[in-house]
């Protein structure tokens, strides 16, 4: 069996050696709450998990009429998310990938990505960039992440690698490092949240994590701006 190397600087290794180092489930199953309230007005239609982990939020998409592909670079992690789709009776699509490398294809009506942070190197901006790439005109683009954790787990970074610092951008910070195009894109989501969690010895912690939804304009929309926006004959 893998053993968990905090250190690891292989993505595939670190998660890997993370799920496989427990027997049961790592997560509770159940889907992120923030994803659940963001994307309650949202029309089903195709849907892509970046990270999908043991495949929480996939099942909740999939039972809310979504058609989801999940990804994970985790092979254990993904046995367990076809596991729960098949015992839980819903029909979800996963695929491995190591979003520092590939990436699937086609456009999505709403690409997720909760708390896809990583001691192993990630360019994350650049994976969240390229995930904003693959939604369709008229859809949406979800990202849940960490901006504050509790004091009692310290900051996230390896010592051996103090060069690994993983990025906690506010969802403001977030969307101006994305830089997306402003006449394609609409705000429709940008909060933090606090949850507490309950640790082993009885202690709490809060958790603040930043919520980003932008919606991508239809094409219809996005063409008349481009009009716009181009210059005018004399």
């Amino acid at each position: 069996m893998a053993s968990f190397d905090p250190t690891a600087r292989d993505a595939r290794e670190l998660w890997e050696g993370m799920y496989a180092q427990h027997h049961g489930h790592v997560w509770s199953g159940r889907p992120n709450a923030a994803l659940v309230d963001a994307v309650d007005d949202l029309t089903p239609g195709t849907a892509l998990d970046l990270g999908c982990g043991e495949g929480g939020d996939v099942l909740f998409l999939a039972r809310q009429g979504w058609t989801v592909t999940g990804v994970d670079v985790s092979d254990t992690a993904l046995a367990r998310a076809r596991e729960h789709a098949d015992e839980a009776g819903v029909r979800a699509r996963f695929e491995r990938h190591d979003l520092g490398v590939s990436f699937p294809e086609g456009a999505f009506d709403l690409v997720t990505a909760s708390f896809l942070h990583s001691y192993a190197f990630l360019d994350r901006l650049a994976v969240l960039r390229r995930a904003a790439a693959a939604v369709a005109p008229g859809g949406s683009f979800l990202v849940l992440g960490h901006v504050t954790r509790p004091e009692q787990l310290g900051p996230l970074v390896s010592e051996e690698f103090p060069d690994a610092v993983v990025d906690l951008p506010t969802p403001e910070e977030l969307r101006a490092a994305l830089d997306l195009p402003a006449q394609r894109w609409t705000v429709a989501r940008s909060a933090l949240v606090e949850r507490t969690t309950t640790f082993d010895d009885g202690s709490t912690g809060v958790w603040r994590d930043g919520v980003l939804r932008l919606d991508r304009l239809p094409r219809e929309h996005e063409d008349e701006h481009e009009d716009d926006t181009a210059p005018h004959p004399a």
